[in-house]
């Protein structure tokens, strides 16, 4: 699990106004976007054609990080705050800390997919505080699941706590600090559906905003489902590609679900040997590589500047941001199947923040 200094989580406590929240929110705001690099190369590192489940697993984590960024948006909107994504800030340096040093320790790194990446990182990020374990069954390559050794030393917090903090202030501020959004809502359900990204407009709503990012990521204290008849939580649903199978509901077990579902392959004859960790600098100038990265770079900056346009006063601009989404995945498609040079590596999307004009 991440775990953070208990100092952020004691300042979201000692918030006496709501003004004091502002900054706890979009750290939450950045420390959700700063994920979705890590899995979009991994899912970009698998070739067409090649491991369609484990490319839809995580794709599918991504799209909810995706989510959960635009609920502590919408939460930091709707109590007068403005979210601010259009800096070069926004974007962490990888290979590096998570913002607010979470999990002190931890490496972000854009790496190709592989089952140690899933399971290091990717698992390690989505961790419940106390993950139910699950019986794995049926699998050739794993016969048990791997554990982690230990408990989280008592002196840290979770990422858990600190957004259960952020709802206890919110519900004891109460429904006063939302008289003055400072943006409208933005809840296009084109994008996700109306019960997971609607309007946040008092105390309850925030809360309820604020379960769904813990259930989507942790699962249920009793289920790793996200909730009631959900999919599997983002821990467990990326332990299907570790354990090489899709979780289903097993009678046979205590906990009521076991790996023992369809086989979820990662061959890795269709995974790009992507450059791990690249920068720009690292492709030779006016190269195909070079310049499909800067390409890449330049539109997701501009998606960034676009979902900066639609929290703060612009929520029509949401439906260009999509456009520009899929723009960026055919953007990937290029990139990865770029060889670089000599070296046995495929080119991958680098994630830097540019303000180069193309």
């Amino acid at each position: 699990m991440l775990k953070l200094k208990p100092e952020l989580v004691a300042g979201v406590r000692a918030a006496e106004h709501k003004e004091d929240l502002y900054q706890y929110l979009q750290n939450a705001i950045e420390l959700e976007h700063a994920t979705i690099p890590l899995y979009l190369t991994a899912a970009f590192s698998i070739k067409s054609g090649f491991n369609a489940a484990a490319r839809g697993i995580i794709v599918s984590v991504a799209n909810q990080e995706m989510l959960h960024m635009s609920i502590a948006a919408n939460i930091l909107n709707a109590i007068g705050g403005h979210p601010e994504m259009d800096q070069p800030g926004f974007i962490p340096l990888y290979p590096g800390p998570l913002p607010m040093n979470v999990h002190e320790g931890l490496t972000a790194s854009l790496q190709k997919v592989t089952r140690g990446q899933v399971y290091n990182v990717f698992m390690t990020i989505e961790e419940p505080e106390r993950p139910i374990k699950l019986r794995v069954k049926q699998v050739t390559m794993l016969t048990a699941a791997p554990e982690r050794v230990g408990a989280p030393e008592p002196s840290y917090a979770t990422i858990g706590d600190f957004y259960d903090a952020i709802k206890e202030r919110i519900c004891t501020l109460g429904d006063d600090i939302f008289k003055h959004p400072s943006n409208p809502q933005v809840v296009d359900n084109t994008w996700f559906p109306a019960d997971q990204m609607f309007p946040v407009t008092d105390a309850k709503s925030a809360c309820r905003a604020i379960d769904i990012i813990i259930e989507q990521g942790e699962g249920t204290r009793t289920s790793p489902l996200e909730g009631p008849d959900g999919e599997p939580a983002h821990y467990y649903r990326l332990a299907q590609i570790v354990y090489g199978r899709m979780l289903m509901k097993d009678p046979d077990t205590k906990e009521g679900y076991s790996y023992s579902g369809a086989p979820v392959p990662l061959d890795p004859a269709g995974v790009w040997n992507l450059y791990p960790d690249a920068k720009v600098v690292d492709y030779p100038a006016d190269t195909r590589a070079y310049n499909l990265v800067q390409q890449f770079n330049y539109s997701y900056t501009s998606l960034l500047r676009l979902l900066h346009q639609t929290f703060n006063g612009a929520p029509d601009n949401l439906k260009q941001a999509i456009g520009l989404m899929y723009e960026l995945k055919l953007l990937a498609d290029n990139v990865v199947s770029t060889p670089v040079g000599d070296t046995g590596f495929q080119a991958a999307p680098t994630f830097e923040y540019t303000t180069l004009q193309l």
